[in-house]
């Protein structure tokens, strides 16, 4: 049985160590809570073999400092679980409940020496650690993959879960239940589900910083890297997914396309850097005039198009011609210095109409609204029916699907 524990005790030390490696290789994710689950597993490399020299090493070593160890590998990767999701890490009661405990391990080896209490405290302590990361993962709202916070959460809970049995059967044997269970093979199959403890506990950390790096990479991908629009990709991506949403029962979708008036004239006379600053001034102009549930892409130069999900034809004018009148506003006070912009405004016929055919009427109106004096919003419908604006109809369907218009 003896050999048992302590190879039950090695393997969860390389375990420990082969988490140390994994958690030393995202140390450059600046992920909060991957240093704290680190030290954890450091800390658990220190106490697994000082467990493992029960016999050998002085009681000393391997009772009160191994368990000063492993407390901390516990409060280390709660306070990991914590940071990683910018919650506050209950360092009081960590300190407090890990010094209660350790005084407990020690009242119960010098004073009255029951290694049942002793099992007692400290799963008192682990398991209330696990019921806490459990309850911090499941309160996280996760809009992307769930299945990494579901792991992390189920994993403390049943770990929680399995550490207060462990108390309850060691607090019967030590009211005298001696013949109630083995201690033997209790103990033995209560480490055996321990070894997997920490383990468990950084894995699931690491699939929520894995998933959370995956989801930074692809929002950057996603982005226009000087304006923080979504990119021409994206939006054809978001645009062909409320396509099919406005499919299932949700008709009302509308498109606005606009650019910058005389662009080229800013960029010309007041250099690039300028023409950058306009373009990012009116980005934060739209972002703050249309709702959460709209998107905002640049599709390429100084042309914008904006998705109205639920926004029927009147609704996205008013909004065209809020941007329109707010662009003009913040020209005099933003450093846009007689930046204007004119827009067309297209809505969704329904299911035979795509997203591309959508675009092309909204881009139609815009070059209408260009060719009516600029700084001006017009609507499809007000187009004559098959009769585009001059310099748009001379660009073939072909090149318009090309450019991703």
């Amino acid at each position: 049985m003896a050999v048992l524990y302590t190879l039950l005790l090695l393997v969860t030390c390389a375990l420990s160590v082969v988490m140390l490696l994994v958690l030393f290789a995202l140390r450059r994710s600046r992920t909060p809570g991957v240093r704290c689950w680190f030290a954890a597993n450091a800390a658990a490399t220190l106490a697994l073999p000082l467990f493992a020299a029960r016999g050998v090493a002085p009681d000393f070593l391997s009772i009160e400092v191994a368990n000063f160890f492993m407390l901390g590998a516990s409060g280390f990767m709660l306070a990991g679980y914590r940071r990683c999701f910018s919650r506050p890490v209950p360092l009081r009661m960590l300190l407090a409940g890990g010094t209660a405990t350790l005084a407990l391990v020690a009242g119960f080896h010098y004073i009255l020496d029951s290694l049942p209490m002793r099992i007692v405290a400290v799963s008192a302590f682990h398991g209330a650690v696990c019921l806490a990361i459990g309850l911090t993962v499941a309160r996280v709202p996760h809009s992307r993959t769930r299945y990494p916070f579901r792991f992390a959460a189920c994993a403390a809970f049943a770990l929680a879960f399995g550490h207060f049995v462990r108390l309850g059967v060691y607090a019967l044997q030590a009211h005298g239940h001696d013949g109630f269970l083995d201690p033997g093979l209790w103990n033995l199959s209560f480490l055996a589900f321990g070894t997997l403890a920490l383990p468990l506990l950084t894995i699931g950390g690491v699939m929520i910083v894995y998933e959370e790096l995956v989801a930074r990479a692809n929002e950057l991908a996603n982005r226009d890297f000087l304006t923080n629009a979504w990119s021409r990709r994206a939006f054809f991506e978001i645009a062909e997914r409320e396509r099919n949403r406005a499919l299932r029962g949700h008709p009302a979708l509308s498109l606005i396309v606009f650019d910058v008036d005389h662009f080229k004239a800013v960029n010309d006379s007041q250099g690039h850097e300028a023409g950058d600053r306009v373009l990012v001034g009116i980005v934060h102009q739209v972002q703050s005039i249309i709702r959460s549930v709209d998107y905002c892409a640049r599709l390429g130069g100084e042309e914008f198009a904006i998705l109205l999900p639920d926004a029927d034809r009147g609704q996205a004018r008013a909004i065209a011609e809020r941007i329109r009148a707010s662009v003009m506003e913040a020209s005099a006070t933003a450093g846009m210095p007689g930046c204007t912009v004119s827009a067309g405004v297209a809505t969704w016929l329904g299911k035979p109409e795509t997203m591309v055919e959508l675009l092309r009427r909204a881009d139609d109106a815009l070059y209408g609204a260009k060719e009516q004096g600029r700084n001006r919003v017009v609507s499809a419908e007000e187009m004559a029916p098959g009769e585009p604006a001059a310099a748009h109809a001379a660009v073939p369907q072909a090149a318009v699907c090309a450019h991703g218009r």
